[in-house]
């Protein structure tokens, strides 16, 4: 099988020689160039025709938001942010997300987490080469948001990964301020996550925010998991409440998508509609076939919307997904399930 290729875009000299290092390592990697600015770069993208490339987010003379824009405008390509873990770096980050970026990482810091961030960066190359490259010219149309919807009482849980930032953007874009519970499991490190709720608070008709623990589940209010240390599960505790819990990573993950369904399962039973998005890898599948084993109605979203159909592709066959959508159907689905009105 071909190698990878990939090009290195960052202005530390050290930096591109780390990441270098480490993707080579990789048997099935191959770094042909490094790129101290955009403008280098540039010239190695037409001549090299590399695969994927790592972008810095913040180079002297261009930041890589606007070289990003450039590359999805004239050469769409699978690209992995690389990002200071700052507000700054998270703001930027996902604005690069929504550009069409496949995912981001965070950039080696100190001694100590230097080995795990380069072998991070590795796992989101080999994901990103396999990608459906999205720009902003393929997200969805913006639907119309439900002025009239009631809710029924049921929650909503929604899992997410790579790709999951423009697929949540355009689901909740349609949510009313009368929208089910929802609590979303989204992997991203964890300084990203208060960032991503307040953007997606902005976008939607719904209250979104980062889930706390013993928050209440109301209508009208949506709980992004925080990225890092603990998953969010759903409780039952003179109401449904969220709870933060500690533990090691499950499938891979904290927060996990299947510690979610799985406690949406436990907690809710039928009055429950989970939602699996794209994303590599297998987090949510058997959670949600707890889910639909316990009565609720699941969806996946379908093989042509997503960045990775690797999520929703293992749910699908072991047969916890009762309907794929499109990702420009989702929104109106979800609601259409959790409407009194249903």
């Amino acid at each position: 099988m071909a190698k990878i290729r990939v090009l290195v875009v960052d202005d530390s000299a050290t930096m591109r020689s780390l990441i270098t290092a480490a993707l080579n390592r990789d048997p099935d990697i191959e770094v042909v160039g490094a790129a101290g600015d955009p403008f280098e770069a540039r010239g190695m993208i037409k001549a090299l025709n590399p695969d994927v490339v790592t972008l810095d987010i913040e180079m002297p003379n261009m930041n890589g938001i606007e070289f990003l824009e450039k590359i999805m405008r004239l050469r769409p390509m699978p690209v992995v942010m690389v990002s200071t873990l700052t507000q700054a770096g998270a703001e930027m980050t996902l604005r690069a997300l929504e550009l069409g970026a496949v995912d981001c990482v965070a950039k080696p810091g100190d001694a100590l987490g230097t080995q795990d961030a380069l072998a991070e960066i590795v796992v989101k190359v080999k994901t990103a080469a396999r990608a459906s490259v999205r720009t902003k010219a393929d997200a969805p149309a913006a639907g119309v948001r439900r002025k009239d919807f009631m809710p029924s009482g049921d929650i909503v849980a929604i899992g997410s990964s790579t790709g999951g930032v423009e697929a949540l953007l355009s689901i909740l874009t349609l949510f009313p301020d009368t929208c089910p519970p929802t609590v979303i499991t989204q992997h991203m490190p964890a300084t990203f996550t208060a960032s991503f709720a307040a953007r997606l608070d902005r976008a939607s008709g719904a209250k979104v925010q980062e889930a706390t623990d013993g928050a209440l589940l109301e209508a009208g209010k949506v709980y992004v998991a925080p990225g890092g240390a603990t998953h969010l599960e759903v409780v039952r505790s003179a109401g449904l409440r969220c709870r933060l819990t500690p533990g090691d990573p499950v499938s891979g993950h904290r927060p996990s998508v299947d510690v979610l369904f799985n406690s949406v399962a436990h907690a809710v039973g039928d009055k429950a509609v989970g939602v699996i998005l794209t994303g590599m890898g297998r987090d949510g599948a058997q959670g949600l076939l707890a889910m639909r084993g316990a009565g609720a109605k699941t969806l996946g979203q379908d093989e042509q919307s997503c960045v990775v159909y690797g999520m929703p592709r293992s749910a699908f066959e072991i047969g916890a997904v009762e309907k794929q959508v499109s990702l420009s159907s989702m929104g109106q689905s979800i609601l259409d399930l959790a409407s009194a009105r249903r």
